[in-house]
């Protein structure tokens, strides 16, 4: 068995979307498909367009009818590249969008991607993820490669897909081949080809890892083979926690330099000019997207049956947790020096999605931000280019402002500063917020 290796194939010699990968194999005979792909959002959708440009029929799959409506419509939130990749893809008869499970039994291999969310109590939500893993070992046919890609608990893969597929019958390693991959898409950020990013792949036998590793090598240029399903799982809960704990200390650190009257974006600037020991993380508003707030949680969940302490994770959550809370705090503070306060006094947030460039909500520390200041009593607006209404946790429905510079704000808080977005209604006269610490030069900045 191949332990702690890692394989690459040719690399590709452009960017183009309608770039031909080198000769794949043909999917086992018997099968329409070679890969079909559950789940169709952020991760999902991205992996079964590179799949298509990779050579490889795609059936891609979701239990939305409106999802697939938007994809159709070429509606959804994609890099430019991939929404290059989905005009070619929707007029190529090797990509079929679907919401017939029973379509999976004609795919050489299966891939889940689907939301492993907390919920209001931070407690892992595998909702989402048992129904589709269910889906897939009822259609599940001899001869196919069953994948997860979704972050979740160490031994997920185990009780979701192999041992429910041993008690139909099947013999894993040889009938059918299970593994873990976890997913390494970065919504938003053009910087890292979600083809070169390297997979790490663990299978439940040795025969899986090796059907495994050849199914990502369809489209990814670099796969690092670990010893087991639990291995992989555990990498990515390590990724995600890692960046969890280094962005408490980056958030607690930028308070400690404003005490001391320095510019923490200044400081991480210069200590990321040391070529090692050292990775800048940034502070900011809060944390969202679906890894960094949640993923840590499953860890620690597990660990909590396990009567395991982690302290420092457990730790790095609840700051992450109370971020959103600082900032209204700030809100307070520096409306309070002005000699308003925050009853009846408007506040503009600019930008709500959780990071620049991406219409994504989920886990936003604006929606929570925008919640309580509205509950202190400001009178509260938002501005953001990619929506025009937003439901915050409380259930309040807020309308986006149209006129920025109508709305009269006597402090704006920038939350998100997305390319598009445009600055010029700000006044001398206003007082800025600025949560990212890298805001624009206006007389009236002030840091988080």
């Amino acid at each position: 068995m191949t332990t702690f290796e890692s394989i690459t194939r040719p690399q590709r010699t452009d960017d183009t979307a309608t770039w031909s990968a080198p000769p794949q194999p043909a999917a086992r005979a018997g099968f329409d498909f070679d890969v079909a792909i559950v789940g169709l959002g952020y991760v999902g959708l991205p992996t079964a367009l590179a799949y298509h440009g990779s050579n490889s029929r795609v059936l891609a799959l979701d239990v939305s009818e409106r999802r697939i409506a938007v994809i159709r419509a070429q509606q959804a939130d994609l890099l430019e590249v991939d929404q290059a990749r989905l005009a070619v893809a929707l007029d190529h008869p090797g990509f079929v969008l679907s919401t017939d499970p029973d379509d999976l039994s004609r795919a050489a291999a299966v891939i889940v991607c689907v939301p492993t969310p907390v919920d209001e109590h931070l407690i892992p939500d595998l909702t989402i993820l048992r129904a589709a893993t269910a889906m897939v070992v009822e259609h599940a046919v001899a001869g196919q490669v069953l994948m997860l890609t979704s972050t979740s608990y160490v031994g997920c893969t185990d009780d979701l897909l192999a041992k429910p597929l041993a008690e139909r019958g099947f013999t894993i390693g040889a009938d059918v081949f299970v593994a873990f991959s976890a997913e390494r898409i970065d919504p938003g950020n053009a910087s890292f080809d979600h083809d070169e990013v390297p997979r790490v792949v663990g299978g439940a036998t040795a025969e899986c890892e090796e059907e495994a590793t050849k199914l990502l090598l369809r489209y990814v240029t670099n796969v690092h083979r670990v010893r087991s399903l639990a291995a992989a799982e555990m990498t990515k809960l390590l990724e995600n926690t890692f960046r969890a704990v280094n962005i408490a200390l980056a958030n607690e650190f930028a308070d400690i330099c404003r005490s001391l009257d320095l510019n923490p974006a200044d400081v991480v600037d210069a200590a990321a000019t040391k070529p090692y020991g050292f990775m800048p993380f940034l502070a900011g508003p809060g944390v969202g997207g679906h890894c960094i707030p949640c993923d840590p949680h499953y860890l620690l969940w597990q660990l909590r049956k396990q009567r395991v302490a982690a302290p420092m994770i457990t730790q790095a959550m609840v700051e992450i947790a109370a971020r959103p809370h600082r900032v209204v705090d700030r809100v307070q503070e520096v409306l309070s020096a002005a000699g308003t306060g925050m009853l009846g006094t408007r506040v503009l947030v600019v930008g709500i999605a959780y990071k620049p460039d991406v219409a994504d909500l989920r886990e936003s520390p604006a929606l929570e931000i925008l919640d309580e200041l509205i509950q202190r009593g400001a009178t509260v607006g938002f501005v953001d280019d990619h929506f025009d209404a937003v439901t915050l946790p409380s259930g309040a429905r807020l309308t986006a402002v149209t006129d920025p510079a109508a709305f009269g704000a006597q402090l704006v808080v920038l939350h998100t500063r997305h390319a598009s977005a445009d600055l010029g209604f700000i006044e001398p006269h206003q007082l800025v917020l600025d949560t990212t610490y890298r805001g624009v030069d206006v007389p009236q900045r002030i840091i988080l």
